[in-house]
Formats: C-alpha cells, structure tokens, sequence
C-alpha cells in the first residue's frame, strides 16, 4: 500500500501542536482552539479516507483547509504574543503549511474528477 503522505503530515501535525501545547503557558481557549484546529485537520483527513463519494471525500477535505488555515492563524497569535519563538513557529507554519498545499491540490483533482461525471 502507498503512503499517505497528506494522513503522515496532517498526523505530524497535530502532534506537534500537542505537545507545543503542553510545554507552553497560554490562555487556555488559545490551547483549546489551536488543538482543536489541529486535530480536526488530521480527523479529517483520516474520515475523507472513507468518504461515501468523492463529494463526501471533498467535503471532508474542504475542512481540513479551513481548519489548517485556522491553525496557522493561531500559530501566529502565539508568535505574535512572544509565547512561541520564531524558529518554533517557522517549523509549526511550515509544517502546517505543507499539508494546506496538499490538501488544495486534492481538491483541485477531486473536483476535476467530480466535474468528469
């Protein structure tokens, strides 16, 4: 079986930005919303993998970039409040930002095929 590389990253990611949390003092609704985020990215991923149709598999991933979106938002407020470092937030943004990419890439080919009939 291939590896999912977009489910390997997503997974990475909300990893990260768990145990970023557990190490750092913040609001909690910041640690909530960002975990949040993070994890729907990565659950999201996984459920498209079983989507009853490609529009449900699109739907599913239509989510995640809204929530990886999301959590880069709230990776910068941390940066932007002097919680999290720069060399911190450049890998969590990265990171984050390379499942984004993916995930508009899958979109792109699940509506082309959708548009295929």
């Amino acid at each position: 079986m291939a590896r999912n590389y977009l489910l390997t990253y997503a997974e990475q990611l909300a990893t990260d930005v768990e145990v970023l949390c557990q190490n750092i003092k913040a609001p909690s609704n910041t640690l909530f919303q960002i975990r949040k985020s993070s994890s729907s990215v990565y659950a999201n991923i996984r459920e498209a993998n079983y989507g009853q149709s490609k529009a449900d598999m699109l739907s599913k991933f239509e989510i995640a970039l809204k929530e990886s979106s999301e959590t880069e938002g709230w990776l910068k407020l941390l940066y932007n409040t002097k919680v999290i470092d720069e060399d911190t937030y450049k890998s969590h943004r990265n990171l984050c930002g390379r499942v984004r990419r993916m995930l508009i890439s899958s979109c792109k080919t699940l509506k082309g095929k959708l548009q295929e009939g």
